[in-house]
């Protein structure tokens, strides 16, 4: 089937299990009109549309497979930074936790700022200033950034950073806020579910860190650009970002290791601080 009779599909399987749509927009993070331009045909859904909207009904595992694999017949999506402004970026970020909620493993791959998940409020504060928000969007989008993070404290899930180190040193913030941050990118790697991993400028290299990705599970990966955010779901895609994450954890610091190298920039930002007061 094509997107658009997929959307037909989709209503099809809503309407069989009883949910009804304002309560399936809800689940799938999307407003009720979006649903029901893309259970009508008027807008062709995506593979992320596609998933969320399945998660939201409920559908079971050998049904979800059925329409994923026919939501993936275009396996890559991009979506312009543009359209998120227009969207909002709290909702966007209402998104992404759906995304992160419905994973086991995510594997996240920073080589320009600290992620998301590991970033303060000061921190958010900075990441989204530079978008020229105002101030009530701003407030929303760093509180929804900011819930993200209870995927930290899911037992279940199993959450492994790979962060370059001049990410560590890039001032988005000021000194004393930057040895905040690292304070807990130090604190949220003792915990058990958490994996962070620091590649070092002074270690030998063997790729290229072009740019930052998300693997969730080894279904999908998402790919920030300059100007659009691409979603992946062709599994021989997935797999060149498997690979290419794998390679730069199994070079990078871990454990006590790194937390001396986070703590040794944290240290050096105390003191430019203290030097500057």
């Amino acid at each position: 089937m094509n997107r658009t009779q997929l959307g037909t599909a989709l209503r099809a399987l809503r309407q069989a299990s009883g949910r009804e749509a304002k309560a399936v927009a809800r689940g799938a993070v999307m407003s009720p009109s979006k649903l029901s331009k893309i259970e009508t045909g008027k807008v062709a859904p995506t593979v992320v549309d596609v998933e969320r909207i399945l998660t939201a009904i409920g559908v079971s595992d050998e049904v979800k497979a059925e329409y994923m694999a026919a939501a993936r017949a275009q396996a890559t999506e991009a979506t312009a930074w543009r359209l998120v402004r227009r969207l909002g970026h709290h909702r966007k970020q209402q998104q992404i936790k759906a995304l992160d909620d419905a994973s086991r493993v995510l594997r996240v791959f920073q080589p320009s700022i600290v992620p998301g998940l590991l970033q303060t409020p000061e921190y958010v504060r900075a990441v989204f200033g530079r978008k020229g928000l105002g101030e009530d969007q701003l407030s929303r989008a760093i509180a929804a950034r900011l819930a993200r993070q209870s995927t930290l404290y899911d037992a279940a899930k199993s959450v492994r950073f790979v962060i370059t180190e001049p990410v560590l040193r890039w001032r988005l913030v000021p000194a004393a806020m930057m040895a905040g941050q690292l304070d807990r990118i130090v604190s949220a790697s003792r915990m058990s579910n958490v994996d962070i991993r620091v590649v070092p400028l002074d270690a030998p290299q063997f790729d290229v860190s072009a740019h930052s990705f998300v693997i969730r599970d080894d279904r999908m990966v998402t790919v920030e650009t300059v100007h659009a955010e691409v979603a992946v779901t062709d599994p021989r895609d997935v797999e060149i970002y498997v690979r290419k994450f794998d390679g730069f954890a199994a070079g990078a610091l871990f454990d006590d290791d790194m937390r001396h190298l986070v703590e040794g920039i944290r240290d050096d930002f105390l003191r430019e601080q203290e030097s500057a007061s």
